[in-house]
């Protein structure tokens, strides 16, 4: 399951500005960059339902020139929810009652389809009376046309075309042309593999599709195609370490089983001498074979057997219920 919560955020908070610059430009320019103070674990409770709530990224901001303050709450929303509007609203009041500081709303959807436009707003009203008329923005990646932001020198920009409006035949190139434009940004590898992660997270491709992505990366320039090889290369890496990893884990698994699984027929084998004498070749190996569980049962079974006639049953019994 994709944690697309945990993604998001570390995207975000890691490319706040950067996220701003690309969709809000006019609130960008007027935030004093040093003074970003991100506050964690905000959380709610909903007295009538008992859920707790936790807002996605709220960060706090100095006025560029000024000694006021202002709150950028982004709330980022992977499914359709009925009830999103008064969800922003009950958000916005508690911040603002919280903070005192001025609240600016933005929500994030990031769901793979948009059959519907989403509402800016939250409203509350009467024939005659308009009680309340809250307004968020909005950014709905399904509806954004992903060419739009290949031009965008963007980190975020690179990782969220990822996310945006393309035909399912386009998935190859998209992948190459986010990969593109991450290659031209040239950020530290940290903040690299974070961009590269999140793009290979959302456009895993199928092995047709792999040829074909590669394809596209063969036709850039050469300094970007070097470039985009060796994100490539690190994923490749990354994933043969981890697959050496879980293979090293399952046969430390497989080897404990084995063990345990030996140590149980031996105490048997053990038992059965004692009572019957040294038991024939054929009769050791079929206890030799048995599943760990099957050894133990049979530890207990043996207590039972008069002749070595009733072990020669029990492990052909044994065998019919494996067969079945």
């Amino acid at each position: 399951m994709i944690d697309h919560d945990r993604l998001f955020k570390e995207l975000l908070s890691t490319f706040f500005l950067d996220f701003l610059d690309l969709f809000y430009p006019e609130v960008v320019t007027r935030v004093d960059p040093g003074s970003l103070v991100f506050l964690d674990k905000e959380t709610f409770t909903d007295v009538t339902s008992g859920e707790r709530h936790v807002v996605d990224l709220l960060v706090k901001a100095r006025l560029q020139g000024q000694d006021s303050f202002f709150l950028v709450h982004v709330e980022t929303q992977a499914t359709p929810q009925a009830g999103f509007g008064a969800r922003m609203f009950r958000y916005f009041a508690r911040l603002h009652e919280k903070h005192e500081l001025p609240v600016y709303p933005v929500a994030l959807f990031s769901y793979d389809t948009a059959t519907r436009i989403e509402p800016e707003s939250y409203e509350v009203g009467f024939p005659d009376l308009e009680v309340l008329r809250f307004r968020f923005r909005t950014i709905q990646l399904a509806r954004l046309p992903w060419r739009e932001f290949l031009a965008r020198p963007n980190p975020v920009a690179a990782a969220l075309m990822a996310k945006m409006l393309f035909a399912v035949e386009e998935r190859p190139k998209v992948k190459a042309e986010c990969l593109r434009l991450l290659a031209t940004l040239r950020l530290d590898p940290a903040r690299m593999k974070l961009i590269s992660g999140f793009v290979d997270t959302y456009l895993r491709l199928s092995p047709a599709e792999d040829t074909l992505f590669r394809e596209e990366v063969a036709a850039t320039a050469p300094e970007q195609r070097e470039a985009v090889m060796e994100i490539v290369t690190s994923w490749m890496e990354e994933g043969i370490r981890q697959g050496l990893e879980r293979g090293l884990e399952k046969g430390l698994e497989q080897g404990l089983e084995q063990g345990r699984r030996r140590e149980a027929a031996g105490l048997v084998l053990r038992q059965l001498s004692r009572r019957f004498g040294p038991l024939d070749a054929t009769l050791s190996e079929r206890i030799i074979a048995l599943p760990l569980e099957a050894a133990e049962d049979l530890g207990e079974a043996l207590l039972d057997f008069r002749e070595i006639s009733g072990l020669s049953a029990w492990l052909d019994a044994q065998a019919g219920r494996a067969k079945a």
